[in-house]
């Protein structure tokens, strides 16, 4: 009888005995993605560490509750999970490390270094979803970001703290095109967010853009296609939370994200996993309504912060930029999208860049009159030209029948001279505007 008593006492002990260090609960189910824990505070967002079969520690996020218990959705899938396993919390995952460090450097989803060098020395913790701001109290945009490609300079121009889609199918030029950008725009800071990419482009376009010119202005934060859905939002939160971190600090940023599409990906297949139904093609409601919430954190800053000029890709499925519920959303709050033709592309016409289909909505605010009525000029005579191209090459067009089609006609050759431009071949906003101006015999 009294060794069961002293057995009883030491259980009892045991249970009242504060949880070691660190340590949050034990798995209860687990269906290979997302797993039950038992429920302790915490909040959605906060990173956990899962003790494994194999002890190779598995790692997830908090997103959200049912019955009394915390579901972690996995960054590792599959992973040897056992019922009981103790899950832990990771300190700091609402929020991340920010310093000048981060320029020069390749990053994955939690900061840590892809480049085989040390971890960069930061120490101010920032936000990884951002601070909401007074949109009264922010600047306007009034002044031109030069960046390096003929057309978009002269007829689709840029302004500081602009945020622009660029929407196109596969292989029409698109990682080309945002090379270019990348390496010729006048910016002070550039973030390039390398979100569900393949990871052989990941290291192409990292060795491309990380010359001795652009090293020390540029960050890339990365994570692959085959990486957790979750990762590849908190990338796409990391890249424009470093953003934010060096507008605050009066940089002018550009912020490059490639590609929004697949963010918005990731955030279905969470939402999907969690239960929510499908509603527009296939998207759930909360991947479309995260689309404005990241694309408004980009713009110009308050009195005395810098600006940040985004870019975000949008793939097309089917080349149909009109049906597709993303580029829908995303048009809808964006001040400008560039539409990439593969019709263009067929032609050889790099960058393939629409102008009768793309928008900049800040460049009659940004732009002198005679540069605009010579952007004018250049959409009519490229949509006339386009419009009877087939008929042209048909043989059924007869000159003289139409006036501003046989100036469209005649004018066809320099415009193409005008907007083929080489990756290696950078042109300057004020030599773009000269350049388009004598093409189109407007007042300089």
């Amino acid at each position: 009888m009294s060794d069961l008593l002293s057995r009883l006492a030491a259980s009892a002990e045991t249970m009242a005995a504060p949880p070691p260090p660190g340590y949050s609960g034990k798995v209860l189910r687990y269906d290979g993605l997302i797993l039950e824990c038992a429920g302790f505070p915490a909040s959605p967002g906060t990173r956990c560490r899962v003790e494994t079969e194999d002890g190779a520690d598995a790692t997830g996020e908090i997103v959200g509750f049912a019955n009394g218990r915390n579901l972690i959705f996995l960054d590792q899938p599959g992973a040897r999970i056992t019922h009981g396993c103790s899950v832990h919390k990771i300190p700091g995952g609402h929020n991340a490390a920010m310093g000048p460090a981060l320029l020069g450097r390749v990053l994955d989803a939690e900061g840590a270094p892809l480049d085989d060098l040390p971890s960069p020395a930061c120490a101010e913790p920032r936000p990884l979803k951002g601070r909401e701001r007074n949109p009264l109290a922010r600047q306007p945009v009034r002044a031109v970001l030069d960046v390096g490609v003929r057309l978009i300079n002269a007829a689709l121009t840029v302004g500081r703290g602009q945020r622009v889609g660029i929407i196109a199918g596969s292989g029409v030029g698109k990682s080309v095109l945002i090379e270019m950008m990348t390496r010729y725009t006048r910016a002070d800071v550039i973030v390039v967010g390398l979100i569900g990419e393949r990871a052989r482009e990941v290291g192409d376009f990292v060795a491309k853009v990380m010359t001795a010119e652009n090293r020390n202005k540029t960050c890339v934060v990365a994570v692959p296609a085959d990486r957790s859905p979750l990762l590849r939002l908190r990338a796409a939160q990391r890249a424009t939370a470093i953003a934010e971190y060096f507008r605050d600090q009066g940089k002018e940023v550009m912020l490059i994200m490639d590609s929004l599409t697949r963010v918005a990906h990731a955030r279905r297949e969470v939402g999907l996993a969690l239960g929510e139904q499908p509603t527009a093609k296939g998207y759930p409601p909360s991947a479309l309504s995260m689309i404005p919430g990241l694309i408004e954190r980009a713009g110009p800053g308050l009195s005395g912060e810098g600006s940040i000029t985004a870019f975000y890709t949008i793939l097309a499925d089917g080349d149909d930029t009109t049906n597709d519920p993303v580029v829908d959303t995303a048009r809808a709050i964006l001040d400008g999208h560039f539409v990439l033709s593969r019709k263009q592309a067929q032609m050889g016409l790099y960058p393939a860049i629409d102008l009768t289909q793309s928008v900049s909505r800040v460049m009659k605010d940004i732009a002198a009159k005679p540069h605009e009525r010579a952007a004018a000029r250049l959409r009519r005579a490229i949509a006339l030209y386009m419009e009877n191209r087939d008929m042209m090459l048909m043989g059924a067009y007869t000159p003289g029948q139409d006036a501003a089609l046989d100036e469209a006609v005649a004018l066809w050759p320099p415009i193409e001279t005008f907007i083929r431009q080489d990756i290696d071949d950078p042109a300057d906003f004020e030599g773009s505007v000269a350049a388009l101006v004598d093409l189109m015999g407007a007042e300089a």
